[in-house]
């Protein structure tokens, strides 16, 4: 990325940041992964419990990787023998790490879920919730945030999982009603009345889908 790509990344986070702020939530802005995967730390105790739905961005960064070496109880649905009990203990961490798959200007969070247990410990549930944000998830406005989730993260997603939807054959949106559908629940946060819950790290770099 060019020097003026960086600059211009940095004045939109200050941005982002600042609209975050008028929305009772914390927001970052860091250069590079390895500098998220630092602060990401810094915001989570050792000794926390620690889950999170399905973030690819907190993989991209090194910070799954490092919470599972590290002296936290993580709580990965994945390796669970009751995958649905791991993922209800997850309302009850104290941290939850997230991204979105949208998020506008003034510091709106925008994400779409197919069983709505991602959308629902942003929403309430886990202590503290961490998001990692690349810079090419912040859209001008709501409009543009609702279009970049319906139509660049669902279908991204739903060929990650090897899914029958409309989207994986154009890959645009067709507000479907197919049973392998995950645009089932759309959670729009623009404010938080829990302060020091919710922390967004803004990375200059395109993570996630």
């Amino acid at each position: 990325m060019s020097k003026y790509g960086l600059m211009r990344n940095e004045l939109l986070a200050q941005k982002a940041i600042k609209g975050l702020a008028s929305r009772n939530m914390t927001g970052y802005y860091v250069a590079d992964k390895e500098e998220a995967l630092k602060l990401a730390l810094e915001l989570i105790p050792e000794g926390s419990s620690v889950t999170m739905g399905g973030c690819m961005s907190a993989i991209e960064i090194g910070l799954v990787k490092a919470i599972e070496e590290g002296n936290y109880n993580f709580i990965d649905r994945d390796k669970a023998e009751d995958r649905r009990a791991a993922m209800l203990q997850a309302y009850d961490a104290d941290v939850y790490l997230a991204s979105v798959n949208a998020m506008t200007e003034d510091g709106i969070l925008v994400n779409i879920d197919g069983n709505a247990n991602r959308v629902s410990c942003i929403a309430y549930g886990p202590k503290k919730v961490v998001f990692i944000v690349g810079m090419n998830k912040v859209c001008t406005d709501l409009d543009s945030a609702m279009k970049r989730a319906r139509n660049v993260a669902a279908p991204t997603n739903t060929l990650r999982f090897g899914l029958t939807t409309p989207c994986t054959q154009t890959g645009t949106c067709f507000d479907c009603k197919a049973p392998d559908t995950i645009c089932c629940q759309f959670l729009t946060t623009r404010y938080s009345r829990h302060e020091g819950r919710i922390h967004v790290i803004l990375v200059n770099d395109n993570l996630g889908f």
